[in-house]
């Protein structure tokens, strides 16, 4: 028998503070999310708590002192090729160049020089180590993350950990890492770590505390790291259905870093939910790559228009990017299978996201795989995914409708309109609309 608890939903367009166990699924006990109490979280306006202090040009200098620097350890390297800390600092140099360009190519560049040395170099040098902790991360070998991060005493290297065991599951673990870490070291990264991981566990009040304390402490030296917890914080309030204050939040992180991938990407796809798809194209088309085709297509589809040869161009760019290559999209395009609707596609999708579950398990890989179980008609095994993702008490409105679905299919109906009155309580806004404007059902 399944017993519920009532959800209090938010009055008006409150958000949820504190979560309380409602109750339990059809096979199996399960924290399935928090009712809302009322409280109404502050919202930020322009020029107040998200506004970055330093100079906006900043990052352009950045840009510049990180290709001098790569252009200076690269000529020690020529001069002294036995020497490993150069190497491994040149290493770490190329996995910054990845990271601000998108281009994985640096990434492998710095996988041979962080083994050269290694090699040269096979201990006491903590900096290839972790050089090649960041590569396994960036390949989702999470655990071939935190076994090297782990081996290094470092806050860096602990922030690795934290990130590979978020990407595992392992919230709680993660958690008390992100904890000790932010207390020991109350840096914007650190305080951003502890932010997330409050948000995987339900803590939204927790989490919003700690972002907006991150912002406090940012640096002038560190653009990235500001634009990059502006657009997890934007999202945050994205998710919870304050697009105002999201958008605010990626137009500053794009004022600090200039077409900020990231920050692109969000917009494009907070445009994308408020129907405004012109806006959408144009985040998108500054992109480029395989996220953007799929996203293009999905406008598209949205407008009614034919859209079968968008849907192929993204699906052959994501293909591309797998085969060969460790740092493929196979979650991405499990999505866009799933997303196009053609039942011919399902088995691939499982297998896809299977595979990817292998490797990591956080909410949203854990909601393609429910997806796409769904699809396949296999209920009971996507009722036990959504479960394991529910149980850490994430607020994530998709899951909770996807659980929805679940309870609906296997005849729970009343079940079914708790979950999907818990999706609301989580976000007002998601609306089946919502869900179809953000991919998260069949186009077709």
């Amino acid at each position: 028998m399944v017993i519920f608890k009532s959800i209090a939903l938010p009055p008006g367009r409150g958000y949820a503070a504190r979560l309380l166990v409602i109750g339990l699924l059809s096979l199996g006990a399960i924290a399935l999310g928090r009712a809302v109490e009322g409280q109404t979280w502050p919202r930020f306006g322009p020029q107040t708590a998200y506004a970055y202090p330093f100079a906006s040009s900043r990052h352009r200098q950045d840009q510049r002192t990180l290709e001098q620097s790569m252009s200076f350890y690269q000529g020690r390297v020529q001069q002294n090729p036995t020497d490993g800390l150069d190497q491994a600092t040149l290493a770490n140099l190329y996995i910054q160049m990845a990271r601000a360009t998108g281009n994985n190519s640096w990434y492998l560049l710095a996988e041979k020089t962080a083994q050269q040395s290694l090699a040269n170099l096979p201990v006491s040098n903590d900096g290839a180590v972790l050089a090649l902790a960041q590569i396994a991360e960036a390949q989702h070998d999470f655990a071939t993350t935190v076994r090297l991060a782990a081996s290094v005493a470092s806050p860096s290297a602990l922030s690795q950990v934290v990130t590979a065991k978020l990407a595992l599951g392992e919230v709680d673990a993660a958690a008390a890492i992100a904890d000790s870490l932010a207390e020991q070291y109350p840096s914007l990264g650190s305080l951003t770590l502890r932010a997330l991981t409050h948000a995987a566990q339900g803590q939204d009040p927790q989490a919003l505390e700690d972002f907006q304390r991150a912002i406090a402490a940012e640096e002038p030296t560190d653009t990235a790291g500001s634009a990059q917890t502006r657009v997890f914080l934007g999202r945050f309030y994205a998710q919870r259905g304050d697009y105002k204050t999201a958008q605010g939040l990626y137009r500053e992180a794009l004022e600090i870093v200039p077409d900020y991938p990231l920050a692109h990407l969000q917009m494009a796809e907070l445009a994308t939910v408020k129907g405004q798809y012109r806006t959408a194209k144009y985040h998108y088309q500054a992109v480029g790559g395989p996220i953007a085709l799929h996203g293009l297509a999905r406008l598209q589809a949205l407008q009614g228009r034919p859209a079968d040869e968008a849907w192929d161009s993204a699906e052959q760019e994501l293909r591309r990017t797998i085969e060969g290559n460790a740092f493929g999209h196979r979650r991405d395009l499990a999505h866009l299978l799933l997303e196009r609707g053609d039942p011919a596609d399902r088995s691939e999708a499982v297998a896809l996201m299977e595979a990817e579950a292998a490797q990591r398990r956080d909410a949203q890989t854990l909601d393609l795989l429910a997806w796409a179980l769904m699809e396949a008609g296999r209920w009971p095994e996507a009722q036990q995914v959504v479960r394991e993702a529910l149980d850490h008490g994430v607020c994530n409105a998709d899951l909770a409708y996807r659980a929805g679905d679940i309870a609906a299919a296997l005849h729970h109906p009343e079940q079914a309109e708790q979950f999907f009155r818990l999706a609301m309580a989580f976000n007002p806004t998601f609306s089946p609309q919502t869900r179809q404007r953000l991919g998260l059902i069949p186009q077709n």
